[in-house]
């Protein structure tokens, strides 16, 4: 299972303000049924890699077709296949309980 964090951000939009463009894309990402989880600065998914990478092609066009010229797109992939279960609340848990010592 891959954990994967998306930015989608269009440029030279004529207002600065881009949050009507990220609902549009958050939209996509929670219909498609992918677990999921909106952050300040991106959206992290946790699933099968092929289908995530074609549900962020999907919301990359959303923004084109939203009226955006350019769009600016970062995707940070962690892929593990060693048999551990991997998952955002894991990798979260796992940092947390070091912390506590």
């Amino acid at each position: 299972m891959a954990v994967v964090e998306v930015s989608i951000s269009p440029l030279g939009t004529k207002e600065p303000g881009i949050s009507a463009y990220v609902a549009g894309c958050v939209r996509i990402a929670r219909e498609s049924g992918i677990s999921c989880q909106l952050t300040p600065m991106g959206t992290v998914f946790e699933g099968d890699l092929d289908a995530i990478l074609a549900v962020i092609r999907t919301m990359q066009e959303s923004v084109f077709a939203s009226g955006a010229q350019r769009v600016s797109t970062s995707i940070k992939i962690d892929d593990r296949r060693d048999g551990v279960v991997h998952s955002m609340e894991r990798k979260v848990q796992a940092v947390e309980t070091k912390l506590k010592g």
